[in-house]
């Protein structure tokens, strides 16, 4: 769900953090310099739940159950069309059995948009966005965190 407006736009979003051997999926488009979380906006009539586990399905061709809430961003940044004001709900997702999805496999987006599996430990160094998915432990079990960004 997203709508522009004179003063910039808005979206609300549901991402997945897909964890697995202390890798995080995620994905990269050939039109970005960052990496990304496997995601995408809620629809209408769709809980952000609903929406996680659709996105993941879509991009990645599997059925993955969410396992809980972490992060709920609030998220301004400015980008080419102005100011822009994201709500997203990062879900820990779950799935039954290993996850073989292979470095550099395309999304539901071919031939820009590809899979990666990048190091939690070194998640630092890497130019991933949102930027606090750099700092925080992804699969912590304090509850749900809140987080505001002005980037």
């Amino acid at each position: 769900m997203a709508f522009d407006k004179a003063e910039g736009s808005f979206s609300y979003r549901a991402a997945a953090l897909i964890i697995q051997d202390n890798k995080l999926l995620a994905a990269k488009s050939s039109d970005y310099p960052c990496y990304y979380t496997v995601g995408g906006g809620v629809e209408i009539n769709e809980t952000s739940e609903e929406a996680v586990v659709r996105e993941v399905y879509e991009e990645t061709g599997y059925r993955m159950a969410v396992d809980r809430l972490v992060f709920l961003q609030e998220r301004f940044l400015t980008v080419d069309r102005g100011r822009s004001h994201e709500l997203v709900f990062f879900y820990l997702m779950k799935c039954d059995g290993t996850i073989d999805i292979q470095e550099g496999s395309f999304t539901d987006q071919p031939p820009k948009e590809t899979l990666h599996w990048l190091p939690l430990d070194g998640l630092r160094e890497i130019n991933i966005v949102p930027e606090f998915l750099r700092y925080r432990k992804l699969d912590h079990t304090g509850g749900i965190e809140h987080v505001v960004s002005r980037e």
